[in-house]
Parts: structure tokens; sequence; C-alpha cells
């Protein structure tokens, strides 16, 4: 679990995150949505220790993150497994060498060791044939798929995805979305999604957390957000007309 306690950071003269709290609980996809300028990316980078917060904590699993020695940090930095916006795969390395690479960075593993391992995260995130391929030679939803296996080739307490369907046409970011979550609940990971993919939020959203001007405005899972009256949230979810729709039908059915 990650636990954070009224959280604040600026930027000079510029406060963005206002005194956030939140909760990311084990075996849970939790997102984070919000306009763009709401606090969100920073929000993440913050979590990830990118952004030293100006107050506040952030606890994982109950041990303040801001007072680890160096070797806490290390520990740390090895339970967490990340998949970036794009994949941010190395292009000069194979498909296998990208995700061998936080093994040869963080283990002394023999190469035999870290072999195994490689393919067993290949075969879990379904690249087959791919091991000697270069980024190029892939698609944008097999890239997704080699970042995934990176991110988790560590067993990773914590997995972080900063838009991961950026870039992927529907019916890809659905399979995305979906081997994310079953990931989380095969492996019991604390997962943190900052996304703007509102498919996402409907299909895998357990549990989200709506920022807006730096704040928590909202709290809920993807059945909350069909119901909820707050009307920064609903503004925001439901601006196109098949949201609308979809809202209006949920939303007749429970009032039968």
């Amino acid at each position: 679990m990650i636990e954070v306690k009224n959280l604040v950071k600026s930027f000079g003269e510029s406060p963005v995150l206002k005194g956030i709290d939140a909760n990311f609980e084990r075996g849970k996809t939790s997102l984070i949505i919000g306009q763009s300028g709401s606090g969100k990316t920073v929000f993440l980078k913050s979590l990830l220790g990118l952004h030293t917060p100006d107050s506040g904590t952030i606890s994982f699993d109950g041990s303040d993150s801001s007072s680890l020695d160096e070797d806490e940090k290390r520990q740390l930095r090895q339970d967490i497994g990340m998949v970036f916006q794009g994949s941010a795969l190395f292009d000069s390395l194979t498909v296998e060498e990208n995700i061998m690479f936080p093994l040869k960075m963080f283990t002394q593993q023999t190469k035999s060791e870290m072999l195994d391992r490689v393919n067993a995260v290949i075969k879990r995130v379904k690249l087959f044939d791919a091991n000697t391929k270069y980024p190029a030679e892939l698609s944008g939803g097999m890239q997704k798929r080699v970042a995934i296996a990176r991110a988790i080739v560590m067993n990773p307490k914590y997995l972080f995805c900063d838009e991961p369907n950026s870039g992927l046409d529907p019916k890809t970011a659905i399979v995305i979305d979906n081997l994310i979550q079953e990931i989380t609940d095969e492996y019991q990971i604390t997962t943190v999604i900052n996304t703007h993919d509102m498919n996402s939020v409907m299909e895998i959203g357990e549990k989200i957390i709506f920022l807006r001007n730096g704040i928590k405005a909202w709290e809920g899972s993807s059945k909350d957000i069909f119901k909820t009256d707050n009307e920064s949230v609903v503004d925001f979810v439901y601006s196109s007309n098949l949201f609308k729709k979809v809202r209006q039908a949920y939303l007749g059915e429970t009032n039968l």
C-alpha cells in the first residue's frame, strides 16, 4: 500500500499540489485523472521520488520515503516498476536486452538466470518470437508489452504507468488495460496509473482519484463515477456525447 498524507508541492510562487491525501491499495488498479494543469503529473512524479514535496508524507507499506537511508532507497527503487508514456525503450537494444536492463543494473544474477526471467515475463505479456527484434520493428502495442515486461521483470511491489495507452488505437488500448489489470491482480501489485483515457477509467478503474487545481476533488470507483453528482467530474468525464449516453443509460437502469 502507498499512503499519501497532506502532500504539498510548489514551484517558485506557484502551488501545484495543495494538501493531497490518498491511499493506493495492494492488488488494485488506481487511476489518477484530471485536466491539464490539475497536478496529476507532478503528483505521479512525487510518488516516484522525482519531485521532493514541500511538505506531507509518502509512505510505502508503512515506511516514510523521505526518511529512508541510501540502502533503503535503493531497495525501494528495485521494488518499483515503471511504464513510461511512449514506452521509452532503448532503440539500440533488442527486446531481450531492453527487458534485461533492470536485472543488469540491480542484480548479480548470471546471464542464464537473467535470460530465464526475461523469457518468463515475455511469455506472460504474450510477446512471441520477439526476443531479437528492435523497437523500430515492433508495433505500438508490442512496444507497450515490452515496456510492461521490463517494468515487472524485477517482481515489483509497486507499478506506475504514465499514460500507458498514449498513441494506441482503441482496441489495442483495451488489450493493454486488461494486461495491466491482470498482472496487478495476479502478482498483487500496488498499481497507479496516470491517464486521460476515459475507456481505462470505465474498464479498470477500481479506484479513481480526480485532481482539480491541485486538490483531490473526488474519489471513487468506476461504478461510483456513473452516479456522482460532482459537477467537475461530470464535466470532465462526460464531455463526449457517447459517455453522456452511457451514463444516462446506467442511471436509468439503477432507477428502475
